[in-house]
């Protein structure tokens, strides 16, 4: 049963109503607040309860449990949203189809949405999206620039993992899975990275870099790129659009000099074209974490805030929700979580753990999906060399069945002294009988291991 046809361009100018599956979601929820705030009428759907549903109902939003033919039929809606772990056999999505019911996929109402703005920012790469989008959110919220936006995981600041301003600027994150980045045509596009990733839809990192290119020509205004990265270079080939680099080193437009570290918090002088126009205090850590600051800065400057209030706004950003997330230090141990997923991301992120003084790093990895396990595999186990001990958990398959027939004790053999523990129970047990006071748990992955840390906080605290 495939779509109906209409203009996407033109879908949300003379309707009304619009019910999103799966309104709880971190990607949908935005959406529905955003479209909320410019007047139209929303339901939505979901499977489970959360605390994201509370907070929309009391928007006035009705939200169906579960997801059945008759809240179709009693929402009565111009337009159906659903993502795109959605099947086909989905009783809303059918019965839309069956009555006429235009339907769209998150990707693509996030495109027809953000052409509605007249500066929308794109923060595009492999690695750090949901980071610097934060950054950015930030910095023109504090700034007084009154965005709308669209953030891959929690803002403390804002409460939550979007904000609807008045203004005509939205950020939002652009993620190049499935090409999903490709429904956008932003005013300005930042690419932090490019690596290979998701190679179960992209198959090499050539056809990687044949989607940034084309995301890249799908720019109007400005092109925000990481300058140290090959990579990233690489997409631009035959891009004439203005271009603005951001890097480490001089020849990059903006670029961190003299960087300082002390603890979890570090410094540099933020430097353009040979000029120093400040020193930027982080209060996160991490050289990816200056690099993406670098990107947020860039584009803040671009709009017209001041260096004064991009220091001042940078410097009270504490990261976003699973990005190297403080959940507690129980009997003197420090137990903190992180969505790295992807060998760069372990680097980076165990790295920085390492750095930090701490009397021993155990770090939890839950490996996600077989097939980034299977083709990544000696990137994996030469990231997870990197702390004292890696404790890794079974795959998680995802979408997948295991066709590679992979498994985390292949992994773990080329990890010497690493530990092989199924489920969530056997290593919460494992790290309460050998973490001791000084030390430093991180738990890392992209799907939910987030769990585990929590039980071994309370663990912990129970001991």
């Amino acid at each position: 049963m495939g779509k109906n046809n209409f203009d996407k361009k033109q879908i949300l100018d003379n309707i009304k109503k619009i019910h999103f599956m799966g309104i709880g979601g971190s990607g949908m929820c935005p959406l529905a607040e955003i479209l909320l705030g410019r007047g139209y009428e929303i339901s939505g759907s979901d499977i489970s309860e959360s605390d994201t549903l509370e907070r929309i109902r009391e928007y006035g939003i009705k939200v169906y449990m579960g997801q059945n033919a008759e809240n179709i039929t009693d929402a009565q809606p111009d337009i159906l949203c659903y993502s795109a772990a959605i099947k086909e056999d989905n009783p809303e999505l059918k019965k839309a189809r069956e009555m006429g019911i235009p339907t769209l996929e998150r990707s693509e109402m996030l495109g027809v949405v953000t052409s509605k703005y007249n500066k929308s920012i794109a923060i595009s790469g492999t690695h750090g999206k949901t980071s610097t989008t934060g950054m950015l959110t930030q910095i023109l919220v504090g700034s007084g620039k009154d965005p709308s936006a669209v953030i891959g995981g929690k803002l403390p600041y804002i409460g939550g993992n979007s904000t609807v301003g008045k203004s005509d600027i939205m950020v939002c994150e652009a993620c190049e899975y499935v090409d999903s980045f490709l429904e956008l045509n932003p005013f300005i596009s930042v690419i932090l990275n490019v690596d290979a990733d998701h190679l179960d839809y992209f198959k090499n990192l050539a056809n990687i870099k044949k989607s940034f290119n084309q995301f890249a020509r799908q720019t109007k205004n400005l092109i925000v790129y990481n300058g140290d990265n090959p990579n990233a270079e690489d997409c631009l080939d035959g891009i004439g659009i203005k271009k603005i680099t951001f890097g480490l080193s001089m020849e990059n437009d903006y670029y961190a000099m003299n960087i300082k570290k002390e603890g979890i918090n570090q410094s540099y002088d933020l430097m353009y074209q040979g000029e120093k126009l400040t020193t930027i205090n982080l209060s996160v850590p991490g050289i990816h974490n200056i690099y993406n600051s670098l990107a947020a800065i860039t584009v803040a400057d671009y709009l017209g805030v001041s260096i004064e209030k991009i220091a001042e706004n940078i410097r009270n950003f504490t990261g976003v929700h699973r990005r190297f997330e403080l959940l507690g230090t129980p009997n003197g141990i420090t137990v903190v979580d992180d969505f790295a997923h992807h060998p760069t991301e372990l680097t980076s992120t165990l790295n920085t753990a390492m750095e930090l003084g701490y009397n021993h790093v155990w770090a939890v990895f839950q490996p996600h999906t077989f097939s980034r396990t299977a083709m990544l595999m000696d990137d994996f186990a030469k990231a997870l060399k990197i702390p004292d001990t890696a404790i890794i958990s079974e795959i998680l398959p995802v979408r997948e069945t295991n066709t590679y027939n992979v498994y985390s004790t292949d992994l773990g053999a080329k990890v010497p002294g690493s530990v092989c523990l199924d489920t969530f129970d056997e290593i919460t047990d494992y790290i309460v009988k050998n973490a001791k006071e000084g030390d430093l748990v991180l738990t890392m992955g992209g799907g939910n291991v987030y769990m585990c840390a929590n039980q071994i906080v309370k663990a912990l605290e129970n001991k």
